[in-house]
């Protein structure tokens, strides 16, 4: 297995790309800490993964709120010593729509979730990171987040920015440690948010989130350089 004795976690694995991520990971033998806030949908998924023949624990709990990261943090460090993989893939969407009707609590929501909360997990799981022998770190991101699209300035810019936060990380610990940082826009996914985004579109027309999770996984089980960005498409 790819990842036999290894601890990963992976935020918003209650669905999607989360969940299939998670499924993948524990597939290859990593044990996978599970979060989102549904305790409900992460059981379900933690079930899932008993029954493939992995190992996983939940970890229910809202990213935007307050300490809980911090939180989160103590008591993983407190079980393990070092985290091997971590995967930044919770996001919303927000309101698709033009810049200067963009409201500016829901804007306040999504760059909580999508960028303060993104920098709280690598502040909180550094030391754990540091004590991997090949730490990785992979940001889920969108192609809106590098080509700007109309009306979908509040996303694109917090993805832009998430993924400015996540590089620069991996350059600063590039001479100190052996953590990899690497980008990854998963394309037409065929997930929540997306039927949001497009409620028209058929979704048997776009990608399996497995697709993305397996692609996720080869990434991870290679020896990719830090700073790279990977976008997946349709097979």
């Amino acid at each position: 297995m790819k990842f036999e004795g290894q601890l990963a976690l992976v935020t918003g694995a209650s669905r999607g790309i989360g969940a299939a991520t998670a499924l993948a990971l524990a597939k290859e033998g990593a044990h996978v800490v599970i979060t989102a806030r549904s305790a409900d949908d992460l059981e379900k998924i933690e079930e899932q993964i008993h029954l493939a023949g992995g190992a996983a624990t939940i970890a229910p709990l809202d990213l935007t709120d307050g300490d809980s990261i911090g939180r989160l943090a103590t008591a993983i460090s407190g079980r393990w010593d070092g985290l091997d993989i971590l995967v930044l893939n919770a996001a919303m969407l927000g309101s698709l729509g033009p810049v200067p009707a963009i409201d500016g609590k829901e804007f306040n929501k999504v760059l909580t979730l999508n960028l303060i909360a993104q920098q709280a997990l690598i502040a909180g799981f550094d030391p754990m990171l540091r004590k991997s022998a090949n730490a990785r770190l992979i940001g889920i991101t969108s192609s809106v987040g590098r080509k700007p699209r109309a009306f979908w300035g509040a996303y694109g810019a917090s993805k832009a920015a998430l993924e400015t936060l996540l590089l620069s990380y991996g350059e600063e610990m590039r001479n100190l440690g052996k953590i990899r940082t690497a980008i990854v826009d998963p394309g037409k996914t065929r997930t929540e948010m997306r039927a949001s985004a497009y409620p028209g579109e058929d979704p048997s027309t776009v990608k399996l989130p497995s697709v993305v999770a397996d692609r996720l996984v080869e990434i991870l089980a290679s020896d990719f350089e830090t700073g790279e960005r990977f976008e997946i498409t349709q097979p």
